[in-house]
């Protein structure tokens, strides 16, 4: 097997093992310096900002596991390159604190050492995903709040 081909595995695993919320196995995916970066406003999701390290990452899932309680994703499109997987990743989530879903579209890349996952970064339309999460229209706050659409 190609070392591609064990990387594009060893993805979907760690993928497969957070949705179903096996924490502690989804981090011995990880280095122990792994690190973590999701592109959000963190003003909003302050759970979102980067992370260093299996404790970091661990607090950060466990964070999006006590707010969500269903997930699901596809992964319409992986490429993987030696050390270096990208992916294309749908996610659905259904909130705890109401049962809506949110549902979102994201690339996800992955940087591998010594066969285990040590740099994560996930690229999210944050706009859409804020809208979603806070439950309502954020343009008109954008644009009342004194900045101009384009």
């Amino acid at each position: 097997m190609s070392v591609e081909s064990l990387n594009k595995q060893r993805v979907l695993h760690l993928l497969d093992t957070i949705m179903r919320g096996d924490l502690e196995a989804a981090l011995s995916c990880c280095t122990e310096d792994v690190d973590f970066l999701t592109h959000a406003p963190i003003d909003v999701m302050t759970h979102m900002g980067p992370r260093h390290g299996k404790a970091e990452l661990r607090e950060f899932w466990q964070t999006v596991s006590s707010r969500y309680s269903e997930f699901r994703y596809k992964v319409p499109q992986i490429i993987a390159d030696g050390d270096e997987v990208a992916i294309y990743l749908q996610a659905h989530f259904k909130k705890r604190s109401n049962d809506r879903i949110v549902q979102f579209d994201m690339a996800v890349f992955y940087s591998f050492r010594n066969g285990q996952i040590a740099q994560i970064r996930e690229i999210i339309d944050s706009y859409d995903l804020v809208q979603q999460v806070l439950e309502r229209e954020i343009g008109p706050l954008i644009v009342g709040a004194g900045m101009e659409a384009e």
